[in-house]
């Protein structure tokens, strides 16, 4: 049961809010309310509150999910990046590990043939996204350097060989080279998704030697694959008014209601410029999406990883989405890769390309719902069936959690695992859609191929599982355990002002 809160006022150009007020006891509740324009009008009530009949017909009527709440009455002198945890959880199991990326090739000739040629580099291949379908597990190798010579693999479920090589999807003759391109095959492949109508959604960006030389050798596009019998079902490409100079699409969303396949939206995010590119696969067109929130925040775009110091400042980056509410909508959950902070859109907001023809029509409907604080940083996020979102954590080498019926403050935040050696900045995560849903996870030490050198003496990659429920159980993330109203407002304050 999500408490409303009082209008939030954004200001310092990028992420930074300032919380203007917060009314009620317990549940905090906003006199602002969304009126037929989608402009926001003043409630009834007697100073601008609210009775308990009004707050419990504003929470039904609103998709919203999590705001933070609850802010008065805070006692807690908890740090900035200080999550509820249970240090003694181990949830995650590791599947597949590698010291150094492997293929397999129809024979060892191939394999030799593409070494020598350096169409094949194995120190250049970095795995990157995850998503598992049944008995087979989805992973990405962007082409971030030269000699990578599949950019989609999957892998045998249960894993028997934990360092199996990468088995190109569908098969090699999917794939294409940059010496010689066909921008029909995938080109560079950042994350996917599997839907609920077995279908993989896979997002191809389409760029080259991210690293050294960032060429654009292919538009951006989608390709979508039947999982019951391997085949292409469609391929859309991104128009070229909705691709920005220097656009780096890296994650995709899939929004299926009720098992309405043909009627599928996909949400791209173009973390480098800052928008998310909406496709309709029904009338097989997209447009794209801006807001202010979608940027990163400069005081978040300072990282620490091992001994590394850098600088990202990546926009809108980890998408998941709330279930579907009774009024027929669900909320869009996002965040910038540089930012503390979550946040949330209608998704009939961004379905509606009407609105985005014009300019600042849509800007209201964009809430924030809370703050992860310092070291809060996130890749990818996911929402499991027991509406518990779980959310990489880079910066504290673990994952996070929190139940999407509790107000969004670190009292209702939680930590499945830290792991300096097994979550060693985690970079993807997916939750699969088998009756015993599992969350999966891959860590990469990205950082350090970027911008120094893997011992491959050492295992670097590392694709993780845990059991969704079992991982929150008893946790403040179970939905079973009462919310957390605490909250050191003071701290709130002195954070988002810095």
């Amino acid at each position: 049961m999500a408490a409303a809160v009082n209008r939030w006022i954004v200001a310092a150009g990028l992420v930074v809010l300032v919380l203007a007020a917060v009314v009620g006891p317990v549940g905090s509740y906003s006199p602002f309310k969304k009126n037929q324009h989608g402009s926001f009008t003043r409630t009834p009530g007697q100073n601008g509150a609210a009775g308990p009949r009004e707050r419990e017909q504003e929470r039904l009527a609103s998709p919203y999910v999590g705001p933070l709440a609850g802010l008065e009455g805070g006692s807690g002198k908890r740090m900035a990046n200080d999550f509820q945890e249970d240090l003694g959880k181990n949830a995650f199991d590791t599947v597949y590990h590698w010291k150094v990326i492997d293929f397999m090739y129809p024979s060892l000739q191939l394999r030799n043939n593409a070494i020598r040629t350096r169409e094949f580099i194995p120190e250049n291949n970095l795995p990157l996204g995850v998503d598992r379908f049944r008995d087979r597990l989805f992973v990405t190798t962007p082409r971030w350097n030269p000699g990578v010579p599949a950019t989609l693999s999957y892998l045998p479920l249960p894993a028997q060989d934990r360092s199996h090589p990468l088995m190109p999807y569908p098969d090699w003759s999917y794939h294409t080279s940059p010496r010689n391109p066909d921008c029909s095959k995938m080109m560079s492949v950042y994350r996917i998704q599997v839907d609920e109508c077995d279908r993989l959604w896979v997002l191809d960006a389409g760029v080259t030697d991210t690293l050294t030389n960032l060429q654009q050798v292919c538009p951006p596009k989608i390709m979508a694959f039947d999982l019951q019998n391997d085949e292409l079902l469609f391929t859309y490409v991104l128009p070229p008014e909705q691709v920005k100079e220097d656009s780096l699409h890296t994650n995709l969303v899939v929004d299926v209601r009720e098992g309405q396949c043909e009627d599928a939206f996909a949400y791209v995010a173009d973390v480098w410029r800052n928008g998310i590119t909406v496709f309709d696969m029904r009338k097989f067109r997209s447009w794209r999406t801006t807001n202010h929130l979608y940027n990163p925040n400069p005081i978040a775009s300072d990282y620490n990883y091992q001994e590394l110091n850098f600088q990202w400042s990546d926009g809108v980056f980890g998408m998941s989405l709330a279930p579907v509410h009774r009024s027929g909508d669900r909320m869009l959950l996002f965040h910038p890769m540089s930012s503390f902070m979550e946040f949330q859109v209608p998704a009939s907001v961004l379905q509606n390309e009407t609105v985005w023809e014009g300019f600042g029509l849509a800007a209201k409907a964009f809430q924030p719902v809370g703050t992860r604080g310092r070291l809060g940083q996130s890749s990818t996020s996911g929402v499991a069936k027991n509406n518990v979102q779980f959310f990489t954590l880079v910066q504290q080498s673990g994952v996070g959690c929190w139940d999407l019926g509790k107000p969004y403050n670190r009292n209702n935040l939680g930590v499945v695992e830290k792991n300096a050696q097994k979550l060693t900045f985690p970079n993807d995560l997916k939750l699969d859609r088998e009756l015993q849903q599992s969350v999966w996870v891959m860590s990469n030490k990205l950082p350090v191929f970027l911008y120094d050198k893997l011992d491959y003496t050492q295992t670097n990659f590392r694709v993780l599982m845990a059991d969704a429920r079992k991982a929150i159980e008893g946790t403040v993330c179970d939905p079973r355990v009462p919310p957390s109203l605490a909250f050191d407002a003071a701290q709130l304050e002195c954070e988002l002002q810095v």
